[in-house]
């Protein structure tokens, strides 16, 4: 039986980075990484196959850096653990000593087995599989009539993808009364909302789906609860995702209410030697304090570098007690972005908070031919005017826009040091220094703090 120092299960971003960043850091132990397809997909750019780049094959992530750094890659699944023993089993009958464990196995769609027809044919889901993937596509390629059911990301995402083509009648079929509502406030959910109108979807909110209907073993439309009924060749279900974690329940790991692995700030679980990171493992909201279900292979990496550098002994000191969900989006040239507290979530947790905003365009003068027009939005706790959440959309700039915010959340940073905030500008690439978003939008927070005491 080969022994290794650490065994990974799992091939999905945090099984790479984890991998690739621990060898580099401890070159003189062993790794093996063992995953279950030879492909693999970057998993944010999946609703991106059916359209944009048109071909599965343009989105393969692989474990090269792993092996670049010495690792070893064996492509098998894993079916058992023993944990005492400290040995693990392939579906091929390998068998392996390890020193230490990650678990690092993923997500998977949940099944909403509570609806009638949701086993029928062409029903499908948004699968981190390659081969799985492959056939979706082949399927959506010659599809006319397509439901999704679910408006979060990917639902909105994979429904502007396919309906790209105009050849298709795209539904979006959402239960809440807006779509993106977990990540956005209101306001935003609408204008997002509109884009989407516009961009050849059908879109229907506040429906609940009753039934998935089927014609000699095959999906044939959608019934919604007000008993309207929706045509349908194919229907894609994006409800959401669930922690990959049967093979830990099985092998005997603490699981939490969410059925993810319990692990601490260093990603260890409460077995020695034992670890567990990215979607397959426990999150506490970093504003909340509470049990959260963020699933984001940016949150992913960072556990998996966290725990790389203090694999063996804590090199790198964990200095937040939570994580922070950071997401973005772009839909049909619109970007939607948002870090931490928004309002209803704040409003759940009975969160005090105010909110600072300003909207103006990305370039100075506003005549630059690629300028467009920025929203933001900060969430504020009134009490010491710390930043505890934000949310913008408008042209690309967003993007790292949120990550400043997200910084700003993650340091504790107030609006009372946003508005001295010291930053390049330039006339091409920035909103001017005389508005720049973030710091007028600090200033309208402080406002609203001076106004209320």
């Amino acid at each position: 039986m080969k022994h290794y120092n650490v065994i990974i299960i799992g091939g999905g971003p945090s099984g790479i980075v984890a991998g690739a960043t621990s060898k580099k850091h401890y070159h003189d132990k062993s790794f093996l990484l063992i995953k279950e397809e030879e492909k693999g997909l970057i998993p944010c750019g999946i609703p991106y196959i059916f359209h944009l780049l048109g071909n599965i094959d343009k989105d393969l992530m692989g474990p090269k850096p792993f092996i670049d750094a010495g690792g070893d890659v064996l492509v098998d699944a894993v079916t058992d653990v023993n944990l005492e023993n400290r040995v693990v089993e392939t579906k091929s009958g390998k068998q392996f000593k390890y020193d230490k464990l990650i678990f690092a196995t993923g997500s998977t769609p949940v099944i909403p087995k509570f609806i009638k027809g949701y086993d029928l044919e062409n029903v499908l889901y948004v699968k981190k599989s390659y081969n799985y993937m492959k056939t979706v596509k082949e399927k959506t390629d010659v599809a006319k009539n397509i439901v999704i059911i679910g408006g979060g990301f990917i639902g909105v995402e994979v429904a502007e993808q396919l309906a790209a083509d105009s050849g298709k009648n795209v539904y979006i079929v959402e239960k809440e009364k807006h779509c993106l509502y977990r990540a956005f406030s209101v306001d935003l959910c609408e204008r997002a909302e509109e884009i989407i109108k516009d961009t050849n979807i059908n879109l229907v909110t506040n429906a609940s789906v009753q039934e998935i209907i089927g014609k000699n073993g095959k999906v044939d439309g959608v019934k919604l609860a007000d008993g309207s009924i929706i045509k349908a060749d194919l229907v894609i279900l994006s409800i959401g995702y669930k922690p990959n974690t049967d093979l830990a329940k099985k092998a005997g790991l603490d699981i939490t209410s969410t059925q993810a692995i319990r692990v601490d700030n260093y990603q260890r679980t409460a077995l020695s030697d034992v670890y567990a990171i990215g979607d397959c493992s426990q999150k506490i909201g970093f504003i909340t304090g509470r049990t959260d279900n963020i699933m984001l292979a940016s949150t992913a990496t960072a556990e998996a570098r966290i725990l790389a550098y203090n694999l063996y002994q804590i090199k790198l000191k964990r200095n937040h007690a939570g994580t922070l969900s950071v997401f973005s989006t772009e839909i049909n040239g619109t970007a939607f972005a948002s870090a931490g507290a928004i309002e209803q979530s704040a409003s759940r947790a009975n969160v005090e908070f105010i909110v600072g905003q300003f909207e103006d365009v990305d370039r100075h003068p506003g005549s630059v031919p690629d300028a467009s027009k920025l929203f933001v939005k900060l969430i504020i706790s009134p009490g010491d005017g710390s930043i505890i959440g934000g949310e913008i959309c408008g042209g690309k700039s967003i993007g790292e826009l949120i990550n400043v915010v997200a910084l700003a959340i993650q340091k504790n940073l107030t609006v009372f040091e946003l508005v001295s905030f010291q930053v390049g500008t330039h006339p091409l690439l920035t909103s001017a220094p005389t508005k720049y978003i973030l710091i007028k939008a600090a200033e309208d927070a402080i406002r609203k703090i001076y106004n209320s005491e």
